[in-house]
């Protein structure tokens, strides 16, 4: 059997109902939408449109708000940094690169999961006690840096709102 030869199973492809086509095709003139009314008009098909009825998202009260000024830190466990021990100082560059880590972030959080055995230096923006410890008892070094406040590739909420 070739590719081109495939044929589709009986059934499978059914002909596209043409409504409003005359009387003869079954669904002429009024096109099975009945006469006049709502339902006939085209007017009415925004989604959560409820005829007329205060709306179920309307109804409901709204609580929270959206902090424009949250950082999201991108998480990684000291046990993960064992697999870098050869490359020099650890970066979220590095980690980046080496498919650990992806997408924008504000900062490197690093967390105590996991054994460390060899002595690495690492930089990031926050370390838990434990992470810190454990690069420490391992002959390590910890850097510490400031959080980024607005990171290259990724815009701040509020600039959006200025703009339009």
């Amino acid at each position: 059997m070739k590719l081109n030869e495939i044929k589709a199973t009986p059934g499978a492809r059914r002909k596209r109902t043409r409504v409003g086509r005359g009387r003869s095709s079954g669904l002429g003139k009024t096109s099975g939408k009945g006469q006049k009314g709502q339902g006939a008009h085209n007017k009415h098909k925004k989604a959560g449109f409820e005829g007329g009825q205060t709306p179920l998202a309307r109804r409901f009260p709204k609580r929270g708000f959206s902090n424009f000024h949250r950082k999201d830190f991108v998480i990684v466990n000291v046990g993960q940094l064992e697999k870098l021990a050869g490359k020099g100082e650890i970066t979220a560059e590095l980690l980046k690169k080496h498919g650990l880590i992806e997408g924008p972030l504000d900062g490197l959080r690093v967390l105590g999961e996991g054994e460390l055995k060899s002595a690495i230096t690492v930089t990031a923006s926050h370390f838990t006690k434990s992470a810190k410890e454990k690069i420490e008892k391992a002959g390590g070094k910890v850097i510490l840096v400031a959080a980024s406040t607005n990171p290259p590739g990724r815009k701040h909420p509020a600039a959006k709102a200025a703009k339009a």
